[in-house]
């Protein structure tokens, strides 16, 4: 089992077998690029409230680098739960896998970036439904704009999607493939995150998940809520009945907007709401839903609207 969480661990700090590690001088030329193209845009107060509507594919500096430094601190969160999750995938592989599959067998990787892209549709649909777990997704649609800045502001609680992909080293998947193919599929996502891209052609748009796509999950209008979840693929969307098409511009960010720029407090602020209305309740069936019902739920939220939402 040693050698094998050795192998492992040399794979995953190498950077040349890291997709995102790869990309990074990418993310950083198309970001700069989108930047520099939206220099001239305006925030234009056309919204019902009276608030600055950002401008298609625009920038506010603050915003960018709360991103920027969101993602950075990612980084090395990441790399502890990385470090956990190879211990116990490991461990599966060598001990519990009925069989072990070859890294160099092309079918291997089909079966892995499948597993990654319908466990992270499965997990990225708890997150949006579960408080506690939503609590660690939410920092990412917090910011109200929509451009290559806001694919970088990541979680810094990555444990849900450790334990989701425990399926795939009992499959018989090298642990240090999971790392990969979770990656490729990070690579992908960040390019989805542009207003500069309209719709694609009609067969890719029906496969894939595309920008056009990923402005309607990041939407916080009520027809645009609880859509889109795919990651590369938006054909689980279609199957299980999340999928929206992009009618309109969305409006970006959270249905509540946090109003902090504070990278701890984004990151906390929903912990810190969900410890609130523990306290303040009075039995152990509400504590439960506050915990585990959908973001928004309340006991008399239940009642007149199960579907309540505040994300």
């Amino acid at each position: 089992m040693w050698d094998t969480l050795l192998e492992s661990w040399k794979s995953l700090l190498e950077p040349l077998h890291d997709p995102v590690a790869l990309a990074i001088p990418a993310f950083a030329l198309f970001l700069v690029i989108e930047w520099a193209a939206a220099r001239k845009l305006e925030d234009h107060p056309d919204r019902a409230d009276g608030r600055a509507h950002p401008a298609t594919g625009g920038y506010r500096g603050v915003d960018a680098r709360t991103s920027v430094l969101l993602g950075a601190v990612s980084i090395a969160t990441s790399a502890f739960w990385k470090v956990l999750a190879l211990i116990g995938y490991s461990a599966i592989w060598v001990y519990l896998a009925p069989w072990h599959l070859s890294p160099s067998a092309w079918y291997t990787w089909v079966i892995l970036l499948l597993g990654i892209d319908a466990l992270y549709y499965a997990y990225h649909r708890i997150a949006h439904r579960v408080r506690v777990i939503w609590a660690t997704h939410q920092a990412h649609h917090s910011s109200e704009y929509f451009n290559f800045s806001t694919a970088l502001r990541q979680k810094w609680n990555n444990s849900g999607e450790i334990i989701m992909w425990l399926p795939l080293p009992f499959l018989g998947i090298p642990p240090w493939m999971i790392f990969v193919g979770f990656s490729v599929s990070l690579v992908y996502q960040f390019f989805v995150h542009t207003e500069r891209v309209g719709k694609l052609w009609r067969p890719i748009e029906f496969i894939f998940n595309t920008p056009s796509h990923h402005r309607v999950h990041h939407g916080s209008d009520a027809e645009y809520l609880d859509r889109n979840y795919g990651g590369i693929l938006i054909v689980w969307d279609r199957i299980f009945g999340s999928f929206a098409a992009e009618t309109h511009r969305p409006t970006y960010g959270l249905t509540t907007p946090v109003g902090t720029y504070n990278i701890w407090t984004l990151q906390t602020r929903e912990y810190a709401a969900i410890a609130r209305d523990w306290k303040a309740s009075t039995s152990w069936r509400n504590r439960g839903g506050y915990v585990f019902g959908p973001p928004g739920w309340s006991p008399k939220a239940e009642l007149t609207s199960p579907e309540s939402t505040t994300h």
